[in-house]
């Protein structure tokens, strides 16, 4: 149905610039009922879609939640997180003070 309402619309965008260029009332409307009947289209293919969804039953329901990755006892996580290095950063304010004006 995605296809058809995508061939109305390049017929409707078809018949707009032959009605524009040959200002054709026929044409003209032409071009309004392939998009009329194109977002018709649009619109009954998403409440279709919409629905399926809601009576599709939950797959999350029947299957067991699995975990990648267990839980690491508290202990060792704590070591893990106290033991890692951590670095400072010496700046002096003056040199930054330079670095960052702008002589003109």
């Amino acid at each position: 149905m995605l296809i058809v309402a995508l061939v109305l619309a390049v017929i409707g965008l078809a018949a707009l610039v032959t009605a524009v260029v040959t200002s054709n009332e026929l044409i003209a409307w032409v071009c309004i009922a392939a998009s009329v009947i194109g977002v018709v289209l649009l619109i009954v293919d998403a409440l279709r879609e919409r629905s399926r969804a809601d009576t599709a039953p939950s797959q999350e329901a029947d299957e067991e939640i699995v975990e990648d990755y267990p839980e690491e006892p508290e202990d060792e996580v704590d070591a893990e997180t106290t033991a890692a290095p951590t670095e400072t950063v010496d700046s002096d304010a003056a040199e930054v003070a330079e670095e960052d004006s702008n002589p003109r």
